[in-house]
């Protein structure tokens, strides 16, 4: 917007307006190609949009190009508001330097200082939620690497102060997975100081701070380059368990599923996701009804649990695990069809006891399986529903379902 509403009644020099935002300049910079623009709009079209070429010129902006501070044009804009501030118009302050790398490794020093440390991090959080050009310095200066030192350290020594703070800018700048990778070969301590934190009680933000963790967590550890999955212990997915039951947010949750669903690759991980109890606390977050992409991998982790006997015998104890698996046929995804049939199909080829076959007649699964057959899908997936009915159909005859395929 305008200075003020009596802009339209002045005649303003042209060249005091941005070309992106047809604004005056409150920080004229110059690209190099000679065009100046505002400092906030050129940063928002290179590092927000993501664009690569002069907005005026098109001619093309190397990655990391300068934008040079037009000190002169700057003074004669606020020399031209003062002359017309009888007119309302406001006078533009001097902008503070921008930030630079050099500015940050001074800060990341400053982390090794334990009276400074509190200070410097929410230095940091703010710098990092201004704009994407400190980030961007930020992350060539290291500070995501900084940040998970600082978090091991706070391990280390049990002390909880600044978790918010680091989680926040941990949060605002990802650590980049190659970086990640090598930090973990480095410091053997990351995913401990992890684990903790989403066990840590906290006074202040702990949900925030907890479903910062498990997105930090999920970020290191489901890269594929990663071996961290073959590594894990018993405790790691106890605390995931208790993540789970204790409430967090939609993006703290589908980060912790998707470190679960990545695990199950490994045998031992999903019998230890069993044996921590997994299962039940799948079952429980999707009797919420969650969003779909929830309720697509707490299913795609369940098919996974439920390949082997544990698995299965934990499902079936839960009164509501029939019903909620079979609720979610037609009505989701495809993706969460597959799995919730497959997962059914599972469930009656190596558990189909006379009580779980009753079951599936009483929770409506029969039928679910039933207008699978008449609906548009996979042939796979129909032949599946299909096999399913076939196998119990003398249990079933008496069915609603009007006849079942031979």
């Amino acid at each position: 917007m305008y200075l003020c509403s009596f802009m339209d009644d002045i005649e303003v020099p042209q060249y005091f307006l941005c070309p992106i935002s047809l604004q005056i300049m409150k920080d004229p910079v110059t690209v190099i190609t000679g065009i100046t623009y505002d400092r906030e709009s050129i940063e928002h079209w290179l590092f927000t949009s993501k664009k690569t070429t002069c907005p005026v010129s098109k001619q093309a902006l190397p990655k990391g190009s300068d934008l040079t501070p037009n000190h002169t044009l700057r003074r004669l804009i606020q020399a031209w508001c003062t002359q017309n501030a009888s007119h309302g118009i406001d006078r533009i302050p001097t902008p503070k330097p921008p930030l630079d790398k050099f500015q940050v490794l001074k800060l990341i020093k400053h982390l090794r200082q334990p009276q400074l440390q509190l200070k410097t991090l929410r230095k940091l959080e703010l710098l990092a939620s201004e704009n994407d050009k400190n980030r961007s310095h930020m992350l060539d200066a290291g500070v995501p690497k900084a940040m998970l030192l600082f978090i091991a350290t706070r391990f280390k020594e049990g002390q909880t102060d600044g978790l918010e703070e680091a989680f926040s800018v941990l949060n605002s700048i990802p650590i980049p997975s190659a970086e990640a990778k090598q930090l973990l070969m480095e410091n053997d301590h990351i995913i401990d100081s992890l684990t903790w934190v989403l066990g840590c009680e906290m006074e202040n933000q702990e949900l925030t701070v907890k479903s910062h963790a498990m997105i930090v967590l999920k970020t290191i550890t489901t890269d594929p380059s990663s071996r961290i999955l073959e590594r894990l212990e018993p405790e790691f997915f106890n605390t995931i368990a208790r993540f789970l039951r204790s409430g967090t947010t939609r993006q703290g949750s589908n980060a912790a599923l998707n470190v679960l669903l990545a695990a199950c690759d490994w045998g031992r991980n999903r019998m230890m996701m069993v044996e921590a109890g997994i299962v039940f606390e799948l079952i429980e977050l999707e009797l919420g009804l969650p969003e779909k992409r929830t309720t697509e991998l707490i299913l795609g982790i369940l098919f996974h649990l439920c390949s082997f006997a544990d698995g299965r015998a934990q499902f079936l104890s839960h009164r509501g695990s029939i019903a909620v698996v079979s609720n979610r046929i037609s009505r989701v995804s495809p993706a969460a069809d597959d799995r919730a049939v497959l997962i059914l199909s599972i469930i009656c080829k190596f558990s189909g006891t006379n009580m779980v076959i009753q079951e599936m007649l009483k929770v409506g699964a029969v039928s679910r399986l039933c207008s699978l057959l008449q609906a548009n899908c996979d042939t796979y997936l129909k032949d599946t529903a299909r096999k399913i009915l076939k196998s119990h159909s003398d249990e079933w005859k008496d069915s609603p379902c009007i006849g079942v395929p031979n």
